[in-house]
């Protein structure tokens, strides 16, 4: 028997390497390129309706954005805008989804559809990738950009807005944090962070700021005052030859509590050994910032992280293109497809539980995109959990109980 597979949702005609959910519309948002060489490679922004067909989830390209000579790393989601890291600059982008309004309209669009199709790009051809305006037309429009890393050679690795969206921070390779004001782009702090590249940052709804960076430091911050630094192997296993860094900072909702707040890191070996040791997964207290949990998740090194809407998941991708899913309470495995990829998973995305979400989740629990640079979207379902519902285990007790009565009074009579 072959190796299992994930069902591919999209092939794009690049390499592909930041992915965002919109689930009030129900669109897929994957970007990439081949970046300023001259190889051929396109750069842009591909727009997917997702749509529930047949009981399967499925991607038809709805709208393709020429980024030019740039190739988009990372992407964040602010409602209707979306902020693009290019080269050492972050691009904002508008995107709106106009219905069409009377039949004229929609036969004019399907026949346009037609000639777009007649015209598709041979790997959007071998992809199955239409465009389809006869639903609706999305256009984009460009908002402004500004140079947010300054290093040597200056690369954006990381942008995502605050809880309001008016701000979002950026970080690259010059260790340098930037906040932006939303859609103006008027800078509002600057401070260092990290000697060297910040790999991953995060901000919490109480406007605390957390960073990590390849000189092996997780730090938090008010504004550009340090509060502290963070010590996953405090309540956790200790390495005396084996330095780790930290990769990725997310935080996540703790279900059930609104106000609850997590935060969740990733550690990977510093360096690559012939027998690599095993990456860390931690969960934090969103408050004290004191670690909660650490567990090992495998020995493939972790390239990203994303947690799910509600905060009940976590998905994990890895550089040698393996995906998996882990529920957040006990940083328990849950999901695991060996090499889905076969290349390294440049990002991952929960289908969120709100919008659109549930719709097209359908009968599954969660539902995990991943892009990797093999240009394809994958989809990684997970099915519902089947569990006994309270009612059921308590007669099953009364009837145990009254079963072991009947037992004891047949063998020995005159027990009651």
């Amino acid at each position: 028997m072959g190796r299992r597979r994930a069902p591919e949702l999209y092939r794009a005609p690049f390499p592909l390497y930041a992915l965002q959910v919109d689930p009030s519309a129900g669109l897929l948002i994957a970007a990439g390129g081949g970046g300023a060489a001259k190889t051929g490679i396109k750069n842009g922004v591909h727009f997917l309706q997702l749509e529930q067909i047949n009981g399967r989830l499925s991607a038809s390209l709805l709208h393709s954005h020429d980024t030019e000579t740039r190739a988009t790393m990372n992407l964040a989601l602010a409602g209707d805008i979306l902020a693009a890291g290019q080269d050492a600059h972050c691009q904002l982008l508008r995107f709106r989804v106009h219905k069409q309004k009377d039949k004229a309209e929609k036969a004019g669009s399907k026949e346009q559809g037609l000639r777009q199709r007649k015209g598709a790009t041979p790997a959007e051809k071998k992809s199955g990738a239409e465009t389809h305006p006869e639903g609706g037309e999305l256009k984009v429009e460009n908002l402004q950009a500004v140079q947010t890393d300054f290093g040597s050679d200056p690369l954006q690795k990381v942008v995502c807005f605050n809880h309001d969206n008016t701000l979002l921070a950026t970080g690259g390779t010059d260790g340098f944090v930037r906040v932006w004001k939303v859609p103006s782009l008027e800078k509002v702090l600057e401070f260092k962070a990290h000697e060297g590249d910040i790999e991953d940052l995060a901000l919490g709804p109480d406007g605390k700021l957390v960073t990590v960076g390849w000189d092996l430091k997780a730090s938090v911050w008010q504004k550009d005052q340090l509060l502290m630094q963070l010590h996953w192997q405090e309540n956790g296993p200790t390495f005396s030859n084996t330095p780790y860094r930290y990769q990725a900072c997310r935080f996540g909702q703790v279900p059930d509590q609104p106000s609850g707040l997590r935060l969740f890191t990733v550690q990977i070996p510093h360096k690559r050994l012939r027998q690599p040791p095993p990456c860390y997964l931690t969960a934090w207290d969103g408050s004290s910032f004191l670690p909660l949990r650490t567990k090992p998740c495998g020995n493939e090194v972790i390239s990203c992280l994303s947690v799910s809407e509600s905060g009940t998941f976590l998905g994990l991708g890895t550089v040698t293109g393996s995906v998996a899913i882990y529920i957040a309470f006990s940083l328990q495995r849950l999901y695991y497809m060996r090499e889905a990829h076969g290349i390294v998973v440049t990002d991952v995305a929960f289908l969120p539980e709100k919008g659109r979400g549930p719709e097209l989740l359908g009968s599954h629990e969660t539902a995990l995109f991943s892009v990797a640079v093999d240009s394809r979207c994958q989809l990684h379902l997970l099915p519902s959990r089947r569990s006994v519902p309270v009612w059921l285990l308590l007669l099953l007790c009364v009837g145990l109980i009254v079963v072991t009565i009947l037992l004891l009074q047949s063998a020995f009579p005159g027990f009651l």
